[in-house]
């Protein structure tokens, strides 16, 4: 997917309107377009009295499905209309689905939680729909996060201790043989005299490494300010795990911030990764500048603090007011890190004009993997 919907052309407009029935006359649009026109009609293509007039014939040749339904899954359909539509259109489409439709597995069949795979994407779509659950489907969606979130976490665990194992010395040699210390520049220089002109190949026979020292000695403070806009989910819930990864570290003080057009302060759950998802509060607007100006009255040690806004820079507040406060923090010594997205594929999708004018007051903006990031934080720790 690539962002929210636009609509320019009205006749894309009449079509999502319209739906199938205007398939001889106006096309199936492309892009986004075309995925907004399948989940609706995935929903809307229900409707008693289209099938009572034989409209979904059409659909029936199109999509191979018997009764012409959309082939979407209902995790993906819950996914796709939060990325898609505005938070009042979202709303709207959950309750048809759940009250004039009557879709129960999407918010109330207890048994399809708990026979279903758990997996990231029915974990966006438990974050995305878990207000509308009774009391017993949201304890097993409870149970669906925290096993998703166990293997995220088993994996990026790994990942934060070997970023944060010691910062790499390169003035100091070492004897300990480690893909991570692989020295590549000094193992080149001093191989050179193996060099085979007539194969054209280097041998290796003396490899060097780098030594690692752990700098613990000062705490430093890392500010990670989250967006909570429906098409940021895989940055949340990575975030979400990532905080709890870096609270491990010693010398390092985490703090997490969702914001929407509110802020909230969720570092008291930050160990408790599935506590902090199910508080989690997803769609509305965004207050970007208002999340950076929660996160400069944390900053107690400029210089050892390093603020990460996670985000797709869709400023709904006053976008001169948060590049005015970016600087600020930068100019008293912060290190600011945009991240338009943080999930295992790192797709970002943003506004860049604002990215840009971040960038050129002083911070630095960028797509990464969790892993990514833990590598970041780890050098610029060791600077």
């Amino acid at each position: 997917m690539s962002g929210p919907l636009t609509l320019p052309d009205p006749l894309v407009r009449w079509r999502l309107l319209l739906g199938e029935t205007a398939e001889n006359c106006i096309p199936c649009p492309a892009g986004p377009a075309s995925a907004a026109d399948e989940a609706l009609e995935w929903l809307y293509g229900r409707d008693p009295d289209r099938l009572a007039r034989g409209e979904r014939q059409q659909a029936q040749d199109r999509t191979g499905s018997p009764d012409g339904a959309s082939v979407l899954s209902t995790p993906d359909w819950i996914n796709t209309i939060h990325e898609l539509f505005p938070q009042e259109v979202i709303e709207r489409l959950e309750r048809d689905a759940v009250e004039r439709f009557g879709i129960d597995d999407v918010v109330t069949n207890l048994e399809v939680l708990e026979r279903i795979e758990p997996s990231e994407t029915l974990l966006r779509a438990v974050l995305h729909t878990k207000h509308l659950m009774n009391p017993d489907v949201l304890s097993a969606a409870r149970r669906l996060v925290a096993e998703v979130v166990r293997r995220i976490m088993e994996k990026l665990v790994t990942e934060v201790r070997q970023a944060f194992g010691g910062s790499r010395d390169r003035r100091r040699p070492s004897r300990i043989a480690a893909a991570a210390n692989f020295d590549f520049k000094r193992t080149v220089a001093g191989n050179l005299k193996h060099w085979d002109p007539e194969r054209r190949k280097l041998y290796i026979k003396r490899p060097a490494f780098i030594s690692r020292v752990k700098r613990h000695a000062e705490r430093w403070d890392v500010i990670l300010l989250i967006d909570q806009s429906g098409s940021m989910v895989d940055s949340v819930i990575h975030s979400a795990v990532m905080a709890a990864c870096l609270w491990q570290l010693p010398g390092m003080r985490t703090s997490l911030i969702a914001f929407d057009t509110t802020v909230v302060d969720l570092t008291a759950d930050v160990s408790d990764p599935v506590e902090l998802l199910m508080k989690v509060q997803l769609g509305g607007g965004t207050n970007i500048a208002g999340a950076v100006a929660y996160a400069q009255s944390l900053v107690v040690n400029p210089q050892r603090t390093v603020v990460v806004l996670v985000s797709d820079f869709y400023e709904g507040g006053h976008d001169t007011e948060l590049v005015r406060r970016v600087q600020a923090l930068i100019s008293a010594g912060a290190t600011v890190l945009g991240l338009a997205a943080l999930d295992s594929a790192a797709n970002p999708s943003y506004d860049r004009e604002t990215a840009a004018r971040l960038v050129r007051v002083g911070a630095h903006v960028a797509a990464m993997t969790p892993g990514q990031l833990a590598a970041w934080l780890a050098e610029k720790i060791a600077q």
